[in-house]
């Protein structure tokens, strides 16, 4: 007999739709189902399931859970809400996320470092003129969070002759980049940051990391993309700075709440761009694979795959 194993998730009707019919082609040694689809002795069996910021009172329907299969990278939800759940937490960690992310990235800073929001204004004035151009050799890109995604954000940007400066919570060696850490190297790399790209998770570390006077520290007229979690930059300050000239533009991908509401005054603001969260989505083509290696290995032989260190929130 077939495993049975519940996606469990706040997802709509049609987003569920589509990952249970990748699930049933990629996983077909078990049967994955909605939680509700299941029987009282299936859900008091189950040991595993996958989840996409499931409902906590959801999860406590299955007695025997062990551990989650997340199908999202970020995890900061599911480590508050499951706080007191002796679970192992399972992060997404597809190849083809962190390539979508140093895509994204790179997209983005060359949207900044070609002045596309200054030409966008002169479009609206009906204005003909060239503004001015740097070379990218001379542009510092300085990219906070020198994980996966960082990793290869950073070498995507050298491959297209940026400079580019990055920090993490610990010493990181990458080929080409100017790599800092700990408080005094997040100074020193902000201090030389033309654009600035955050890529951090979110932990009780990075809440409110870039507040108003580590914001003062980037060079004038600095752009900003955050790409990691909405309340790692603190917005009042940011606003300050957009508003000052001190800062030129901001991409924002990710808020505090999301949707961003409609009345929410960054809509309008002249110096920033507004994504839906879309920087890196999980792709269920490849998603569906690390699921299926992780499921596979555990119903044979047990052994759960490496979970997130609930101190740490990554």
């Amino acid at each position: 007999m077939r495993p049975v194993v519940p996606l469990v998730s706040r997802m709509s009707a049609a987003e569920q739709a589509e990952w249970l019919a990748v699930f049933r082609e990629r996983i077909p040694e078990c049967e994955v189902k909605p939680l509700n689809d299941m029987t009282t002795l299936e859900r008091s069996a189950t040991k595993v399931a996958i989840v996409a910021n499931p409902e906590p009172s959801d999860l406590r329907q299955l007695p025997a859970l062990v551990w989650v299969q997340s199908l999202w990278a970020g995890v900061e939800r599911l480590v508050s809400e499951l706080d007191g759940m002796p679970l192992s937490i399972v992060r997404m960690t597809d190849p083809q996320l962190a390539e979508t992310m140093a895509e994204a990235v790179l997209t983005f800073t060359l949207y900044l470092h070609r002045d596309v929001p200054g030409y966008r204004k002169q479009q609206a004035q009906r204005i003909w003129a060239e503004r001015a151009h740097c070379l990218p050799q001379d542009r510092t890109v300085g990219i906070l969070g020198l994980g996966n995604l960082g990793t290869l954000a950073a070498r995507r940007l050298r491959a297209n002759g940026f400079k580019v400066a990055g920090w993490s919570r610990t010493p990181q060696t990458v080929d080409g980049v100017e790599c800092y850490f700990g408080p005094d190297g997040l100074d020193a790399v902000l201090s030389i940051a033309d654009i600035l790209v955050v890529l951090l998770p979110l932990t009780n570390e990075t809440r409110g990391l870039l507040d108003a006077r580590r914001l003062s520290l980037l060079p004038k007229q600095a752009g900003l993309i955050n790409f990691a979690r909405g309340a790692i930059v603190d917005v009042s300050a940011l606003t300050q700075a957009l508003d000052d000239g001190k800062l030129s533009h901001a991409v924002l991908d990710v808020f505090a709440r999301e949707p961003l509401p409609a009345d929410d005054p960054l809509w309008g603001h002249p110096n920033v761009t507004i994504l839906p969260h879309v920087s890196a989505p999980t792709t269920p083509s490849t998603a569906s694979l690390i699921v299926a290696e992780n499921l596979s290995r555990y119903f044979a032989t047990g052994e759960i795959p490496a979970a997130v260190d609930r101190q740490r929130g990554y």
